[in-house]
């Protein structure tokens, strides 16, 4: 796959060699080359050059490079990037300068191959060679260039979750939380239901460039709603936010409990994604045809701690089914574990069933246990549901928010389903506030609940 300037066209075609592999019982090597169209430094699409690769990696092909459009003087800076960004071998085929007003390209065979040389020289790359404007004698030419040097080294790259929109993002251990924007979800922004509803997609593009701007590193993506089309609307917006370069610049989460509404979000999609959800509540089977995809798809995925017997509400429920899901993804799909979130469902407190007073500390202990046995994988969840119990009580439920996010994230919750524009900050929390939320999430006293309730009649109508 070459002179790629659209990656979502490129997703495509390897999902379609993928496809055809399998049915043939056999593959074929895979080389992928993009093209940065002019100085920006982006593909025509909009994508940086490891924002490409972290779309494509999943194919793990055995070149990726970039090829035309400019000439190796313009290239060098972004054969660098993908050099340093990517384990695999580099292939890089520039044109012969940029074309004259005649069309034609005025690169001699030795300045070109004096060009690739340095790349060479610098261990950019294994594969060379030339695009528009080069003859036979420029390829003899940059050929007896690089012979002088040894090839690239192949890097060992850490195992982190990768994921892209326009602009690449890896979870590294310098980002302690990830955001993920929940306002563009129908099921849980009534104004973002409406505009949808409506079919007012300007102001409900507006409803994502807030989240963006907000601090949001993913948004969330979800249209399941009975009054509309949810396929059709995905699609319909997905396409939109494409054309929309600041907020297509994060990553994306398509977010359904109807897979074919996951599976036609995914192809709109040309940076890397990740999928809200997949269980096991249908079975084994279905579980790994799902998984199976997600991964031709090139996509992270979001597991829900839900089996064949209900979603799990107890830490050993919670536990037992991450692992089972764990190994099913690792050693039959060969599913990548740092692309792997587990959800282990975050429930109310302070319901006044007193079988839910221990869902704060049954999620938090399940973090701590999950990420400490299963290699690599990470923890999510959707914090609002926490709070449902003091709906419309903002300040409270803001407060329950950041107090669970405070021990869930010590004992490893990395990223999580948030309105990021109003998450306040532990330590300026009004003690008594934050003493009374801790006590219902970590279940501390008999009373927590109705002394919570109590106190929350301070802080209703407030803002």
């Amino acid at each position: 796959f070459e002179t790629i300037t659209d990656t979502l066209n490129t997703k495509a075609g390897i999902f379609a060699a993928e496809k055809v592999f399998a049915q043939r019982g056999r593959s074929l090597p895979i080389m992928i080359s993009g093209t940065i169209t002019d100085l920006s430094g982006r593909t025509l699409s909009g994508q940086t050059p490891t924002a490409f690769w972290h779309s494509v990696r999943h194919a793990k092909p055995l070149t990726i490079g970039l090829n035309c459009a400019l000439g190796a003087n313009a290239m060098r800076s972004h054969i660098a990037e993908l050099s340093d960004a990517a384990d695999t071998l580099i292939c890089a085929y520039p044109n012969a300068g940029l074309p004259n007003e005649m069309g034609q390209y005025d690169e001699s065979p030795e300045f070109m191959a004096e060009q690739i040389e340095g790349f060479a020289r610098d261990g950019y790359v294994n594969i060379v060679g030339g695009c528009c404007g080069s003859t036979p004698d420029h390829i003899r030419a940059i050929a007896e260039a690089v012979a002088r040097h040894a090839p690239r080294q192949v890097p060992q790259v850490e195992t982190r979750l990768r994921l892209s929109g326009l602009e690449p993002f890896t979870l590294t251990d310098d980002i302690p939380f990830v955001n993920i924007g929940e306002r563009t979800n129908v099921t849980g922004s009534a104004r973002f239901r409406k505009l949808i509803t409506a079919g007012d997609y300007a102001a409900a593009l507006e409803v994502a460039r807030d989240q963006v701007n907000n601090g949001a590193q993913i948004i969330d993506i979800n249209m399941d709603e009975g009054l509309i089309d949810s396929q059709k609307v995905m699609v319909e917006f997905l396409n939109l936010l494409a054309a929309e370069p600041d907020i297509a610049r994060v990553p994306l989460m398509i977010d359904s409990s109807k897979w074919e509404v996951i599976e036609a979000g995914l192809k709109c999609v040309q940076g890397k994604a990740l999928v809200n959800s997949i269980s096991m509540k249908e079975g084994e089977e279905a579980f790994l045809h799902h998984a199976r995809l997600v991964k031709s798809y090139g996509a992270a995925v979001v597991v829900m701690a839900f089996d064949e017997q209900g979603q799990a509400d107890t830490l050993e429920r919670k536990v037992e089914i991450c692992t089972r899901a764990y190994k099913l993804l690792t050693e039959e799909v060969g599913f990548p574990p740092e692309d792997i979130i587990f959800d282990p469902n975050v429930f109310a407190v302070a319901t006044g069933i007193e079988e839910h007073n221990g869902y704060g500390v049954a999620f938090i202990e399940a973090a701590r246990q999950i990420t400490a046995t299963l290699p690599h994988a990470h923890i999510s969840g959707g914090v609002s549901n926490l709070s449902f119990s003091f709906r419309g009580n903002e300040p409270v439920r803001e407060a329950m928010h950041s107090v669970f996010l405070y021990h869930a994230i010590q004992a490893g919750m990395d990223m999580g389903i948030v309105n990021a524009g109003q998450l306040a900050v532990y330590e300026t929390i009004d003690p008594e506030l934050r003493e009374a939320c801790e006590d219902v999430i970590l279940n501390r006293r008999d009373d927590a609940t109705d002394r919570l309730l109590e106190l929350a009649e301070r802080y209703k109508g407030q803002a």
